[in-house]
């Protein structure tokens, strides 16, 4: 992409996951790693990285390649490939976690986070429950990682309250359990779409209002189908990696802790330029694109939305604890 950090930054972020330890290559182990990203995107150079660095910390002893682009599928089909051993891991939005365990998804309700600072303490909170849930799921959740701010984008009219979304065709990601919530309480049918398909679709008109944050948009090339964007951000898109524990019991003591440490690393460096990445991608975007600024009364309006949307997801999609703890540390 035309604004990914430089790779000076990458190149000292690999030194510092960089290190030896002693292996043959006839113990050699070869990792399957799956992601929905570009291979030269902001997310496929962090992991490229943290395969270099796996790789010269076991002396050539463990591999991990890559499969860009959903070659491994969406992330549902990653993760149930991760279940049959036929994948050992994956780098997933909270769409892919959610399908390991559910509640993870919920900080990704509309309304609830709107930036960075918040949603960190709401994790830092939340991480170990998350963790042990996966461990009992017969995954680890290595490290995790951001995808951007969401906000709503349109081609042809702005999007100001809830109402103007009736008469679009509006996006809404097959195995996201939360966007057919929305739809209903707003009172409009969404348009269901795996993310490979969503450029068709925006191409050909099947789909013209994506809220979805600024980098995902300008490198998977939604936003040059878009001519409008929200500056208010509905929410947050989080995501993380994920090893199958069959895989890691498979390592030695050594590996295993390579594995861990560098993923950790990676997730850390992930976390940080993808936040940098999706504020420059959003100065893209509001350059090329009329920016919409919601009056106090239309913001009103979609904060009173939101906060139905969670009070109705607390009645099934999640437990009704879990979203009240998230809105606490949200302050809502």
């Amino acid at each position: 992409m035309s604004f990914t950090k430089s790779l000076a930054t990458l190149a000292a972020a690999g030194m510092l996951l960089a290190g030896t330890t002693h292996s043959t290559q006839a113990d050699a182990k070869e990792l399957s790693f799956g992601t929905l990203a570009p291979k030269k995107s902001a997310w496929g150079k962090v992991f490229k990285k943290w395969a270099k660095a796996v790789d010269k910390k076991t002396s050539g002893g463990v591999t991990l390649n890559w499969y860009y682009n959903g070659q491994q599928g969406d992330e549902k089909a990653m993760v149930n490939k991760m279940r049959a051993g036929q994948l050992d891991g994956a780098a997933v939005t909270s769409v892919g976690l959610s399908a390991i365990h559910k509640p993870i998804l919920a900080l990704q309700m509309p309304g609830l986070f709107r930036d960075w600072e918040t949603l960190d303490k709401a994790r830092g909170e939340m991480l170990p429950e998350f963790q042990a849930a996966f461990n009992k799921e017969g995954f680890e959740l290595v490290g995790t990682g951001d995808v951007g701010l969401a906000r709503t984008m349109s081609k042809g009219k702005p999007i100001k309250s809830p109402d103007d979304l009736k008469s679009m065709k509006v996006y809404a990601w097959s195995d996201d359990p939360i966007a057919p919530v929305i739809a209903s309480v707003v009172g409009y049918t969404p348009v269901q779409s795996s993310v490979p398909e969503l450029l068709p679709k925006l191409s050909s008109g099947a789909i013209n209002v994506a809220t979805v944050p600024a980098l995902p948009a300008v490198a998977l090339q939604w936003a040059s189908h878009l001519d409008h964007v929200n500056d208010d951000v509905a929410g947050v898109g989080v995501g993380g990696l994920v090893i199958a524990k069959k895989t890691l019991e498979a390592l030695s003591a050594d590996e295993l802790d390579i594995v861990r440490k560098t993923g950790k690393k990676a997730g850390k460096l992930l976390t940080k330029k993808i936040r940098k990445e999706d504020k420059k991608a959003y100065d893209i975007v509001s350059k090329k694109m009329t920016v919409v600024t919601l009056t106090d009364g239309e913001r009103k309006r979609w904060q009173d939305v939101f906060a139905k949307v969670r009070q109705q997801l607390a009645q099934g999609t999640f437990s009704g604890e879990l979203v009240r703890r998230l809105e606490g540390y949200a302050g809502k």
